[in-house]
């Protein structure tokens, strides 16, 4: 798969990478100005580590890298420290447009768990990001619809500087903390494409339409939602007595009109401790 359809271009001219893609490297998914590029397998080994990279291949635990190209002094937002390398006329700055906006971002990463500050890349080039054996899913996020996508705690990797970013809350506070869950998550909305990071590939993960209906998941299984969609911990029973004996506790529940990404093996943030330069 070509990286894109044309030449990056940088500060002088265009730019010539003849081998990014190669024998040991591909680009596996492409979305808008984001390409996913995927390491076949890991050849920088030492005799101590040979066997356990040799059978990661095997299962195809990988590392893949986000590669973005930015035109005409596009912009792209980065989770903080994920940025590799960059190449062209390409300036990092805050995003901090004023006092204002630096406390809503203070606000928004310390009730979501993610750093306040996540640096924005501007100009006309290339920006790579860190890998991670984490696999990487490109979502539109236009079409979500007009609320945009919530996505789950720590999933966030890379926006286009088109989408816009807020902060939606639980509707039941006091359930939320006894599930586990925080009281706030990330929403994206607007125009262009959000990168996530994600514990299983989008093949594995089901998409569920819900209109008008309810939806009730045991566990953090959900990857993103629609923001139109109203989010609840609720117990799985109407009595304490009834959760009890069922053996259940708490679930997420999603109702009204809108789709959910779920993962039906692995709860979100349950296979890696760690996920760049792993």
């Amino acid at each position: 798969m070509a990286l894109f359809g044309t030449t990056p271009t940088g500060t002088n001219g265009p730019i010539n990478l003849p081998n990014l893609e190669n024998g040991t490297r591909h680009y596996t998914h492409r979305l808008g100005s984001f390409s996913v590029l995927e390491h076949e397998r890991d050849i920088s080994v030492a005799p101590d580590n040979a066997v356990s990279e040799y059978f990661m291949a095997k299962m195809g635990v990988r590392r893949r890298q986000l590669v973005v190209r930015l035109d005409n002094g596009s912009s792209v937002t980065v989770q903080n420290g994920a940025m590799q390398w960059t190449l062209g006329n390409v300036e990092m700055t805050t995003g901090v447009k004023s006092a204002g906006d630096l406390f809503g971002k203070m606000v928004r990463g310390a009730v979501t768990g993610e750093k306040a500050i996540k640096p924005e890349y501007v100009g006309t080039g290339l920006v790579v990001l860190e890998p991670t054996h984490k696999y990487i899913i490109l979502q539109d996020v236009a079409k979500w619809g007009a609320g945009g996508i919530v996505v789950e705690d720590g999933m966030f990797f890379a926006s286009e500087g088109t989408v816009k970013h807020r902060l939606v809350a639980r509707s039941t506070a006091s359930s939320a903390l006894a599930g586990g869950e925080g009281l706030f998550n990330l929403a994206l909305s607007g125009s262009g494409v959000v990168a996530l990071e994600s514990n299983v590939p989008y093949e594995e993960l089901i998409e569920i339409d819900l209109a008008n209906d309810t939806l009730k998941i045991d566990g953090h299984m959900a990857v993103a939602w629609s923001s139109t969609l109203d989010f609840t911990v609720e117990r799985s029973s109407k009595t304490l007595l009834g959760s009890a004996y069922s053996g259940e506790g708490l679930v997420n529940v999603y109702r009204g009109t809108g789709k959910v990404l779920m993962s039906p093996v692995a709860e979100s943030g349950s296979l890696y401790s760690a996920t760049h330069n792993a």
